[in-house]
């Protein structure tokens, strides 16, 4: 029996992973970019692009929730024996461009990027191999300054975007704190910082899964490890109980000042008291309505006071525990003197970020409003951005310390965001589509395309086969067009057009009367010299 020889079709699918972006889709998040732009711009940021490629050593080494070196990329090898590999994050790309050309670049570099980046990672539902991120840094400013002015501008580009004030916070921690309770866990050596560096990265990775494991999830990874309900089991980083038990402390902190809260509110009698209420019931986890109207120096002051009051006791004797209290008292202060109070960006120790290169003050910016999961239940709708200070990342090109901070904010989970709030998702329109009623008369359909789309409206001429007119409209509603343009050789004799709308012939199709018809004609003729006048005029009435 002959074996068949043809070669076998491939299959019309996405890889594993990753996803295909249509219309609607690319505009509305070219609308939400554009926005953020603008709020980067204002700050004075610079727009940055760079390769999609980068070398593996440019990379480095810290992705989250990866143990063996150079996994979670898409990487190759070329022929000169280099290793490349696609970018994993738009931060990497930073330090590498920020080491270059540090002899023609100003310091502070101030820039914004954005773009798709890659992760070889096991995908999930809502989990993608390849996703966009829209970023911001600054690279040469030590002072905490520039991690508030950070935190302020992603503030502002959330409510550019349409998240309304009360619907997010942006939470600030410093990975100092964090380090010096693991000094006092007895983790971390100051004089030996490569030592215990396994430990600290499964602790690390265990309290960023704060909301997803709880409490008792995070304690067991401190200790042996801990079985998830598939059964699978995740090593821990075999901490004591002692040592455990300190880092509780840090992860129970919010809890903490939360009793705090509530007591004090229950004592005080200022302005603030609802707010002091608010901010409890939020570290809670529940759904506070905006409080911003009542917020006052006295609610911003204490909230701050009671957490750091708590990191204090929780560092102890750690001195570089203690200056990341300090730095985070700075940043409260700043946001407070440009009018940012705790509704808005608030200190809470609960923020850790997973990427192993943050050395300072870190934030997150957290979705407050309410959303339905999977399975019908409420919950918050969760983190769309994060960032932090990372003032080893340049050095390893230079060998010298070159302070940067910067946020990334998730493209695809602040669209999915605006579009839970109404703010996004529309469908596209469509453009006006000329017919094709002859086609010796191509240039002349030609002709009216052209005319339209020099007034800036959206126009195609009909490129397919032109025999079934019937066929024609059908194009035009998949594409979503709101006019179709008419014209045959009669038409065309007597210098006119026929003017179809389509948005208001579907209304009339499905709901008005024979009377409403007549009062309000979907096809109208018009002189073909005032085909753009018409046009218009129509695409103004429907919203166009």
């Amino acid at each position: 029996m002959a074996k068949d020889t043809k070669p076998r079709r491939p299959r019309a699918e996405t890889p594993k992973g990753f996803r295909d972006y249509f219309g609607a889709e690319v505009a509305e998040r070219k609308a939400m970019l554009d926005t953020i732009c603008k709020v980067y711009e204002r700050y004075g940021f610079d727009p940055l692009e760079t390769s999609a490629v980068e070398t593996l050593d440019a990379l480095g080494k810290y992705l989250p929730d990866v143990d063996r070196p150079n996994a979670g990329v898409f990487g190759w090898q070329e022929e000169d024996g280099d290793w490349l590999a696609l970018r994993y994050d738009l931060t990497a790309p930073l330090a590498r461009v920020a080491a270059q050309y540090r002899n023609e670049l100003p310091t502070p570099y101030r820039r914004y990027a954005m773009g798709p980046v890659w992760r070889n990672e096991k995908p999930g539902p809502g989990r993608f191999r390849q996703f966009y991120q829209c970023d911001a840094d600054t690279v040469g400013a030590a002072s905490v300054a520039a991690d508030a002015e950070i935190c302020a501008m992603l503030a502002d580009a959330l409510e550019a975007v349409g998240i309304e004030r009360g619907d997010y916070i942006v939470r600030v921690n410093n990975r100092k704190v964090l380090n010096g309770v693991m000094e006092v866990a007895g983790i971390l050596d100051p004089a030996d910082p490569d030592r215990f560096e396994h430990e600290r990265g499964i602790v690390l990775r265990a309290i960023d899964k704060l909301d997803r494991l709880g409490p008792k999830g995070v304690r067991a990874l401190l200790g042996e490890g801990r079985e998830d309900e598939s059964g699978d089991f995740t090593k821990g980083a075999g901490l004591s109980d002692e040592q455990a038990e300190v880092v509780m402390g840090f992860v129970e902190a919010n809890e903490h000042v939360r009793a705090q809260l509530l007591q004090h509110s229950r004592q005080s009698t200022g302005l603030g008291v609802e707010a002091f209420k608010d901010i409890a019931k939020a570290s809670e986890g529940g759904v506070v309505e905006p409080a911003a109207s009542r917020f006052d120096a006295q609610s911003h002051e204490a909230w701050n006071d009671f957490v750091l009051e708590r990191l204090g006791q929780l560092v102890k004797s750690s001195d570089m525990g203690k200056e990341g209290v300090r730095e985070l008292r700075e940043i409260a202060n700043l946001c407070y003197q440009q009018g940012y109070f705790a509704d808005r960006i608030r200190i809470d120790p609960s923020v850790v970020r997973g990427l192993g290169y943050y050395t300072g003050p870190v934030f997150e910016a957290e979705l407050t409003f309410e959303i339905l999961d999977e399975k019908g239940r409420p919950r918050q709708f969760g983190s769309v951005a994060g960032g932090g200070r990372y003032d080893g990342l340049v050095e390893r090109f230079t060998g010298q310390k070159v302070p940067a901070t910067g946020v990334s904010i998730g493209v695809d989970r602040l669209l999915a965001a605006l579009r839970a709030k109404g703010r996004a998702g529309g469908a596209l329109q469509g453009p006006v589509i000329v017919t094709v009623m002859d086609r010796d008369r191509m240039a002349a359909y030609q002709a009216m395309v052209g005319r339209l789309r020099a007034a800036d409206i959206r126009a195609e001429v009909y490129l397919g086969n032109p025999r079934n007119f019937g066929n024609q409209l059908k194009y035009a509603d998949k594409r979503g067009a709101p006019i179709a343009i008419i014209q045959g050789s009669d038409e065309a004799a007597r210098g006119v057009v026929q003017i179809k709308d389509l948005v208001l012939g579907a209304q009339i199709a499905a709901s008005a009367s024979l009377e409403e018809w007549k009062s309000q004609p979907a096809q109208v003729e018009v002189p073909e010299a005032d085909l753009v006048a018409e046009v218009r005029r129509i695409l103004d009435r429907n919203g166009g």
